[in-house]
């Protein structure tokens, strides 16, 4: 029986805004699942990455807010200097605690309570980047069920990270980014079983 998958987190770093575009870019404006970006950025960084992303790609691509919920076929960034984490009710939340794997936002703390919510349902993905953050949370979410992608250090602009997963745990796939954004599509449930999340919803 085929999996039903229930949201995508995704971490980047070191050349993560071309990472993004290109992936993202790849996706449809229908694709279902929710999708959950810690990317390392400045404190003092502005939403301008979010409003880029959004006007680049056919997907809804937003800065998260407090509480938001999540919903099927968004793109939630997280903010500068805030972690970006999941609830179990449905809603995304921010924290402004000690910076974790030198980072905040870090991307071992949203694949942390990501996984802790949607376990094997959850598609947990490491892109670029040029430290380690990422590798434990990304062990968390295989700890839990659900399935770890990581681009191939050899596509990425800054191979650290994606090499520091691929250490840390059993992955399932190893992919330039084009193969990524294929791979989504292929695991994401139908999209004609979907009713909200689109842009035209709002």
């Amino acid at each position: 029986m085929r999996r039903k998958f229930e949201a995508v987190a995704i971490g980047v770093s070191t050349g993560g805004v071309h990472a993004l575009q290109t992936l993202l870019g790849r996706l449809p404006a229908d694709f279902p699942l929710p999708i959950l970006i810690v990317q390392h950025m400045r404190a003092d960084a502005g939403s301008g990455l979010a409003q880029l992303l959004d006007e680049c790609c056919a997907l809804c691509v937003k800065e998260a807010d407090e509480q938001d919920e999540i919903l099927p076929g968004k793109a939630y960034l997280a903010p500068p200097n805030y972690h970006l984490l999941v609830e179990r009710e449905g809603f995304l939340s921010l924290s402004a605690d000690p910076h974790v794997s030198f980072a905040r936002p870090s991307v071992d703390v949203l694949f942390e309570s990501a996984a802790e919510v949607f376990g094997p349902q959850l598609i947990g993905i490491v892109l670029t980047g040029a430290n380690f953050d990422g590798s434990l949370g990304l062990k968390a979410i295989k700890q839990k069920g659900g399935i770890a992608i990581v681009q191939d250090p050899e596509d990425a602009e800054a191979r650290q990270m994606p090499q520091a997963a691929i250490a840390a745990t059993e992955v399932d796939h190893i992919l330039a980014l084009n193969g990524i954004a294929a791979l989504l599509q292929k695991l994401a449930p139908r999209r004609a079983a979907m009713a909200r999340g689109t842009r035209e919803t709002g």
